[in-house]
């Protein structure tokens, strides 16, 4: 994770619409969630062992 990347935890308000995943996976597997601005953030799933959510691509503008 680069440290320019803000966590968001879950029920916080989601900043920007995008891709969104769990600050550490299990193993080989990660954990992504799509989000919309203005929603809350989801819960974190099962396996996942971070501290919250980082944005891993912003959706486009259209």
């Amino acid at each position: 994770m680069a440290a320019d990347q803000q966590t968001f935890h879950p029920g916080q308000i989601v900043p920007r619409s995008g891709i969104y995943r769990c600050t550490e996976g299990h193993g080989d597997h990660s954990y992504e969630s799509t989000d919309v601005k203005g929603h809350r953030f989801p819960p974190l799933p099962d396996g996942c062992r971070g501290e919250g959510w980082v944005l891993e691509r912003a959706a486009g503008q259209h």
